[in-house]
């Protein structure tokens, strides 16, 4: 038997030096894309599942110093839909945003049951196809972050 997620998530921005975001399209939603996410597995430091979750969504293999924590979180309700993979009652998950910075715009290997395509764009292009709120909103936030030194 599987054991329920954790709600406690990563989010991950990936992006190039010139704020070219990347964005992965569900596989089991067509047309929702978003950054790289997953839950927190056992009791692992979040800026490893960051990393796992890069690896397995990816195939980019970054060092844990390439990864930038926002020390941000955020917290919102599951989507009912995905209710079924938490213990019973849980329905809000808090996730934590990272960012990783890559030297361009580079081919990646996306987990096909997970993801169906990918695409790298401009800032304001990626945050207005980000179907969740706060993928959004932490991409619009990726110039003021790096800006700060984060």
């Amino acid at each position: 038997m599987t054991r329920p997620k954790q709600p406690v998530s990563v989010l991950v921005v990936i992006h190039t030096p010139a704020l070219d975001v990347l964005l992965l399209e569900r596989a089991a939603h067509p047309g929702y894309w978003q950054s790289v996410t997953g839950s927190r597995e056992d009791d692992e430091a979040l800026i490893a599942t960051a990393r796992r979750e890069v690896l397995e969504e990816t195939g980019i293999d970054a060092p844990l110093s390439a990864f930038s924590d926002w020390s941000l979180s955020n917290s919102f309700e599951i989507f009912s839909e995905w209710r079924h993979r938490y213990a019973p009652g849980v329905t809000h998950n808090v996730e934590h945003v990272f960012s990783l910075s890559v030297p361009g715009q580079i081919d990646i290997a996306t987990a096909p049951a997970e993801h169906r395509a990918w695409q790298w764009l401009p800032l304001r292009e990626a945050a207005e196809r980000c179907f969740s709120w706060t993928n959004r909103d932490a991409v619009l936030l990726l110039p003021e972050l790096i800006q700060a030194g984060s």
